[in-house]
């Protein structure tokens, strides 16, 4: 589901101010080069591109790295990447003419493309298919806010690209601050099946128990349907990659970010990776194109410009520790 071009031009220009504030800068100046196009400007006078035609930072092949592709994908010449469209600006989402994928999702991918030599194909689909294509051979590739975890290990393989920072989104004023399981105990959370934040909020719910407190009323809402249910108070925070919530906290100038936390947990650093079907042997060339993105700083580039550069990972790993499995 895409947001409105209007809403979207009207929204960018205030994203950066809004991520720092909401707990997702990390005092660089690269969240301001987030803004509106058409003659809509940042404070420092940068801004993105919001129409179909991007412009994205490109990089070399690197024969090396390219080498280390299975036969098959190199022979076709194209990398079928899986995505979920139904996140919000600035993972990937719509261009202003409602038909183009934009983001920094995208902008990575293209990247990778580019050190592999190989022709990138975008697939947008809903969350839980993103799986049914890698599982079935469908798609090469999810680059869609995939974060590691244990049971995904099982089934896929993982390079990692990009740290994972959740946020609780919450009505402007409510008086909520959530920094752990506590805060929200008795509460009514809305959060996407089948997500690392969903993970993360039984865990906490179930903590709340044994520690004699109310569990976490968890609320299950897919794509943009907890917008409503927030403002109509059937829910009374959201749990959502940070980057989204903070933009659509923007958008609408009626709620707030009111804590964020690490993806993986208390003891786990949650990790984004790109995600591939298991021993297929492809996550060794996305490893190394990832690495090389990061060496000569199209990466960071990237980040900048999404204003997600306290983000950034030092160096891709292959399948590190993931989110832990729920106990049973």
């Amino acid at each position: 589901m895409s947001l409105p071009r209007r809403a979207l031009v009207a929204a960018a220009g205030a994203l950066a101010a809004a991520l720092v504030l909401a707990g997702c800068g990390s005092g660089s100046t690269g969240g301001t080069e987030l803004a509106a196009a058409k003659g809509t400007t940042a404070p420092d006078g940068t801004a993105v591109n919001l129409s179909p035609n991007q412009n994205r930072v490109t990089t070399p092949k690197v024969d090396a790295i390219a080498a280390l592709v299975p036969e098959e994908i190199r022979r076709k010449g194209t990398l079928t990447v899986v995505d979920s469209i139904g996140t919000t600006p600035p993972l990937d989402f719509y261009a202003n003419d409602d038909r183009t994928i934009i983001g920094v999702e995208p902008d990575i991918a293209s990247l990778v493309g580019n050190v592999l030599g190989l022709k990138v194909e975008f697939n947008p689909v809903s969350w839980e298919n993103i799986f049914v294509g890698l599982d079935s051979g469908k798609y090469d590739v999810g680059l869609s806010n995939i974060t590691v975890t244990e049971a995904r290990k099982e089934k896929y393989d993982f390079a990692t690209y990009r740290l994972d920072i959740l946020g609780f989104e919450a009505k402007k004023g409510s008086g909520l601050k959530v920094t752990g399981p506590k805060d929200l105990a008795g509460r009514v959370v809305g959060v996407s099946t089948g997500t690392n934040q969903e993970k993360l909020l039984i865990s906490w719910s179930e903590e709340n128990v044994r520690n004699g407190l109310k569990p976490i009323d968890i609320k299950y809402h897919q794509s943009t349907e907890y917008y409503l249910a927030l403002s109509s108070g059937r829910i009374e925070v959201f749990a959502g990659p940070n980057p989204s919530l903070a933009f659509h906290a923007v958008q609408t100038g009626e709620t707030e970010v009111v804590g964020t936390y690490s993806g993986g947990g208390a003891d786990v650093l949650g990790k984004i990776a790109a995600t591939t079907k298991k021993d297929n042997g492809l996550v060794k060339a996305l490893n190394g194109a990832l690495d090389e993105l990061i060496r000569n700083g199209t990466y960071g580039q990237v980040l900048k410009r999404w204003g997600l550069d306290n983000e950034a990972v030092k160096s891709s790993e292959i399948n590190p520790q993931g989110l832990p499995k729920p106990k049973p």
